[in-house]
């Protein structure tokens, strides 16, 4: 697999991912846009909204364990089946929701459904990309992928004052999620395995046979392969319980604790920005156009995160965009004008997709492929976790103190994680997967 160069379905198959992944994002920030008016609509308190932002955050951290488990067991193709089908029926399920507790409901199952898609496709597309592009071309998927943040939030400036056919524009906006959501359902039902996994769970002929179709289309288009490079001495085979042996504790320690403060840097602006701007005093029309030209920055981004990926080691890259996310975001903090504002919270989305890019390429090389959607699931879990506690913690400290010791909590957040991934972490650009 890693001596071929991209070939047309190696494209395919990032595009596909990547319009799976939009209506990821669109999700993760969705709660948090509409947020100001499903607190007028439902007359949310402080503790029924708190529950409303991080209900779809706790269902995603089970979500993640549970189709991480079903992806090495089963196969990558079938957990992103169930994942899409899943979230599209509870959202759809949420759009009509009659009261503050079914909301809530819906919002935890969808999150269930949806909530392994970005360890998923890291996984998929680590599997079946070359180590040379992999990075490269995991972030092309995710500057399609976020693309649903702006989406959402130009969206919910188109929709939410209106009501299209009497149905609140809110309620479309869920709706959008789970119609999109089931379109991308049918297209990744044409997707291949995994290779990698198919020989891994004993199934040579079918992972024999995809790679000689990859290598065809390689030929194909002219390029000469190079032969297969002799293979490595054979690695014990990893088993979860092994995590924190000798092998992987370093590695498991770090991308814990990197998945768990990761979030609070990330999902602390999209999914409080409203908040932040309300507590400014912006009214509810401004502050989701305000928001909505932030979050421009996430798929820009990602495509500037493109040429350098493979080209910068993913720790040192990690470090550098976490700090610089702090910056940016103190200065949305104390910015005075809108101007200021816009111009804050566009610099912030557009690091912080260069720091979640990377992010998503690094986690899901840090395990042999027999575990990797399992172990890489629950390291990602945790981010879930962080994100359903964030308006617990957060809202506080904004409501009493204000955006600046917010953001100066995020702060300090980040420079933990920046410490951890500098003395713990491996470098990993360009390597192959299973050899170290």
């Amino acid at each position: 697999m890693d001596r071929l160069p991209i070939t047309p379905t190696h494209r395919k198959l990032t595009g596909v991912v990547g319009i799976g992944l939009l209506f990821d994002t669109f999700e993760n920030n969705l709660s948090g846009t509409v947020s100001q008016v499903l607190q007028a609509d439902f007359a949310l308190n402080g503790t029924s909204l708190k529950l409303m932002l991080a209900s779809v955050f706790i269902g995603q951290f089970f979500g993640s364990l549970l189709l991480g488990r079903i992806a090495d067991r089963f196969g990558r193709r079938r957990a992103f089946m169930i994942n899409l089908a899943m979230y599209s029926v509870f959202s759809l399920l949420g759009a009509f929701s009659p009261n503050a507790a079914w909301l809530i409901v819906t919002r935890f199952f969808a999150g269930v459904g949806i909530g392994a898609e970005q360890a998923l496709s890291d996984c998929y597309l680590s599997d079946v990309l070359p180590a040379r592009r992999r990075g490269r071309y995991i972030a092309w998927a995710y500057t399609i992928a976020f693309c649903g943040v702006p989406a959402v939030g130009f969206a919910a400036l188109l929709l939410v004052p209106m009501s299209p056919l009497g149905i609140d524009g809110w309620r479309w906006l869920f709706i959008v999620g789970s119609l999109g959501s089931a379109v991308v359902w049918l297209l990744r039902r044409r997707l291949v395995e995994s290779p990698r996994w198919l020989a891994e769970v004993g199934r040579q002929e079918e992972a024999e046979a995809l790679v000689s179709k990859l290598e065809a289309e390689a030929r194909a288009e002219g390029a000469v392969l190079e032969p297969p490079a002799p293979e490595p001495a054979p690695m014990p085979r990893a088993r979860m319980r092994d995590l924190f042996g000798e092998r992987f504790r370093r590695r498991t320690i770090m991308l814990w604790v990197f998945c768990s403060l990761s979030v609070v840097g990330y999902y602390g602006f999209g999914v409080l920005a409203p908040q932040i701007l309300a507590a400014k005093g912006y009214d509810l029309v401004s502050g989701l156009g305000y928001t909505a030209l932030s979050f421009l920055g996430y798929p820009i981004g990602s495509l500037l995160s493109v040429p350098v990926m493979d080209r910068v080691e993913r720790k040192l890259l990690i470090a550098g965009s976490a700090a610089a996310m702090s910056l940016a975001g103190i200065g949305f903090a104390l910015a005075d004008s809108a101007a200021l504002v816009v111009c804050f919270g566009f610099g912030f989305t557009l690091i912080s997709n260069v720091f979640s890019t990377v992010s998503h390429v690094y986690l899901a090389e840090q395990y042999p492929t027999r575990i990797r959607a399992t172990a890489s699931g629950a390291a990602y879990s945790l981010s879930k976790l962080s994100a359903a506690v964030l308006p617990f913690a957060l809202l506080p400290v904004l409501d009493s103190h204000g955006p600046g010791w917010l953001f100066t909590v995020i702060a300090g957040s980040m420079a933990l994680l920046v410490l951890t991934v500098l003395a713990l972490g491996d470098r990993t650009t360009g390597r192959a997967l299973d050899h170290y």
